[in-house]
């Protein structure tokens, strides 16, 4: 039996002292957890729970054309947002600045409602404010104490009109669009402004650059205390700059000269490089407009107009190419090795023939007799072209068509290209018609008929690579690495001699060589450049028929300098179509080889005013008594010899 009982004091102690300990140990591990292993990120914690960023939009970049003007800059402009406050407060507010920034109820009622959706939130009530707008406000700042203004970059586009389909415009990314992949990776954000169509939309990453902030302080409750106190400052990465292969003086000169009562488009590139000089599509519309957002008045004016401003004519509307598709027949005829220059069809032009029993006529009802290649290019006859596509069989001149690109998009660095509409094979009518196609099928298919719909671009773009040696790289707008080297480059195989024979009759197509020696577009020919081109008249079922002029022009003797394709909506004839491509071929060519411009550069303008209609040189009466027995050769490398006589009013396909 023990008679001294244990001390329990002191254990109780030593407990107590752990357990003291351990406490300690704990808070000093925590605080030293918090104030020097996590110390930064808690004050950066604390910092975004006292500061506010508000983003600075970054200057998109500036785009020029090939000589480095000025296609699409950033001008100063101003945003007006209201701070958070009470509704009550900012609904007076609102209709206080409604006469300062030209509101309408309706924008006012808008805007309400916004920020009874988003009453935390700054709200945005213009993106647009103009200098002096903002200094009328600035004038009362007693009078709108809860009124933030922020500088911010705005588009300009210097050409306006002239540009509106290429350029495209921006505004303010949708939900859509920030659930792209392109735009996660860049990090973008609602409220953020991008490009919706055009480069600024297929170069928007390059454009956009990115986007800084400023901070300002907000107390508990997440209202900013004085926006114009700021805690600091990341500055914006302006965009980059952007440099097009386009011609923008050209290109508002075909903009000018196109008829402003019609509907169409125009493309000219240089042939060798793919290299877009002009692209205009009529009727276009102003992208500054839509600046800022496009008002809703504006929006719905331009998408309810019959002449739909909105479409992109260029190389998203499809049209039947005509007779400028017989080229392409030719082409495959040359390739084939069944057509040389002086070719002649068994069967002369009547005004129609027979084959597999259908009678199919020619434009010319009269007919033209016999004609070899270079005639038959000329004169646009369906007859010798008929048979052409019966030698070569309907199979050949589909599988001649698709490589020849008329199945696919060009590849042009745009958005929403579309491709052309052209069988791909015997069995595509079955898929498509229900039906075999017929024997004479081959007849309307060879002649730019049947089923078959291309672009503007298309047309320029296959026009380009019989002006260059029977090659066209793919078509592009902005100059960069590796540009023309995309699978859109097409390859016509045709030997010296075969593109001779081509470019022998497209040169007649615009010359006059006697009384009843000319060309469908005689009226168009240029004075000091040899015009190389071929006329199209498309059937409109809704309509007078559409227009087409495609082609190419040089130097005389000389590589063809510019490719050029002209569609004009309900333009009756391509003869009524050819001044614009002559025109426009004349303007570029003149300031490349820095001559005068000539206000009336064509056959029949220099005729009416008096002026030799071949030469400089010569008179009226020169060219009224001459008399015409040459038959000049046209071709790479090809001397040429100018036409004589005196144009008369002529209209063909």
């Amino acid at each position: 039996m023990k008679l001294a009982q244990p001390d329990t004091r002191k254990r109780r102690t030593l407990g107590a002292v752990f357990v003291i300990a351990l406490v300690v140990t704990a808070l000093l591990t925590a605080f030293f957890q918090t104030q020097v292993l996590s110390g930064r990120a808690y004050k950066t914690r604390s910092e975004e729970n006292r500061l506010r960023p508000i983003t600075i939009p970054a200057p998109r970049g500036t785009i020029i054309d090939r000589d480095g003007d000025i296609v699409a800059t950033s001008v100063a402009s101003y945003s007006v947002s209201l701070l958070p406050g009470a509704p009550k407060v900012m609904r007076q507010t609102l209709w206080d600045l409604a006469p300062f920034l030209g509101l309408s109820r309706i924008q006012v009622q808008a805007l309400i409602e916004k920020q009874a959706a988003r009453r935390n939130d700054l709200l945005t009530v213009t993106e647009d404010a103009t200098y002096s707008q903002v200094a009328a406000i600035e004038e009362r700042r007693a009078a709108f104490p809860n009124v933030m203004i922020v500088e911010r970059p705005k588009r300009h586009y210097p050409a306006g009109r002239a540009i509106g389909h290429i350029i495209g415009y921006v505004a303010e990314v949708d939900s859509a669009e920030l659930q792209s992949e392109r735009y996660k990776k860049a990090g973008y954000k609602q409220g953020r402004w991008v490009g919706k169509t055009g480069i600024e939309k297929e170069y928007e990453i390059e454009l956009g650059g990115e986007e800084g902030a400023y901070y300002v302080e907000v107390d508990a409750m997440g209202r900013i205390i004085d926006p114009r106190r700021r805690a600091g400052v990341m500055q914006p990465i302006p965009g980059d700059t952007l440099k097009l292969t386009l011609d923008i003086d050209l290109q508002q000169f075909i903009a000018e000269i196109f008829p402003d009562t019609m509907k169409g488009a125009v493309v000219a590139m240089i042939p060798s490089t793919g290299e877009v000089l002009a692209m205009y599509g009529s009727p276009s519309f102003d992208a500054n407009n839509f600046v800022g957002g496009p008002k809703l008045t504006l929006w719905q004016a331009l998408s309810t107009d019959p002449d739909k401003p909105l479409l992109n004519r260029i190389g998203a509307a499809l049209y039947p190419p005509a007779s400028t598709w017989k080229l392409a027949t030719a082409a495959a005829g040359v390739e084939a090795g069944i057509l040389k220059a002086d070719t002649r069809m068994p069967i002369p032009c009547t005004g129609g023939m027979y084959y597999a029993g259908r009678y199919a006529r020619c434009w010319y009802a009269p007919g033209h007799g016999s004609l070899d290649l270079v005639g038959a290019i000329q004169h646009s006859c369906n007859v010798y072209f008929y048979q052409v596509g019966i030698r070569l069989g309907l199979q050949n001149l589909i599988k001649a068509g698709v490589r020849y690109g008329f199945t696919s998009k060009t590849g042009i660095d745009l958005p929403n290209e579309k491709a052309g509409e052209f069988p791909t094979g015997l069995a595509w009518y079955k898929k498509r018609f229900g039906s075999e196609p017929t024997p004479s099928e081959v007849m309307s298919l060879s002649i730019g008929q049947g089923p078959n719909a291309q672009t503007v671009l298309r047309m320029a773009h296959f026009y380009s690579a019989i002006a260059g040696n029977g090659t066209a790289p793919e078509p592009h707008l902005v100059a960069r690495h590796g540009a023309g080297e995309g699978p859109g480059a097409i390859k016509i195989g045709l030997s010296e001699e075969g593109l001779q024979a081509l470019w022998a009759g497209l040169a007649r197509v615009t010359g006059y060589w006697g009384p009843n020696d000319y060309g469908t577009a005689v009226q168009s020919g240029l004075e000091r450049w040899q015009l190389y081109g071929k006329t199209g008249t498309a059937q409109n079922p809704h309509g007078p028929d559409h227009g087409w002029f495609a082609g190419f022009a040089g130097p005389p003797g000389a590589r063809p300098q510019i490719a050029i394709a002209v569609l004009v909506e309900h333009g009756l004839h391509g003869s009524d179509v050819a001044p614009i491509a002559a025109k426009a071929t004349d303007f570029y060519l003149r300031r490349k080889y820095n001559l005068p411009s000539d206000p009336k550069p064509l056959l029949i303008d220099r005729w009416q005013s008096g002026r030799c209609p071949w030469s400089s040189t010569c008179t009226i009466a020169d060219s009224a008594s001459a008399v015409s027995p040459i038959t000049p050769k046209f071709g790479p490398g090809g001397k040429h010899l100018n036409p004589v006589g005196v144009a008369p009013s002529l209209r063909a396909p």
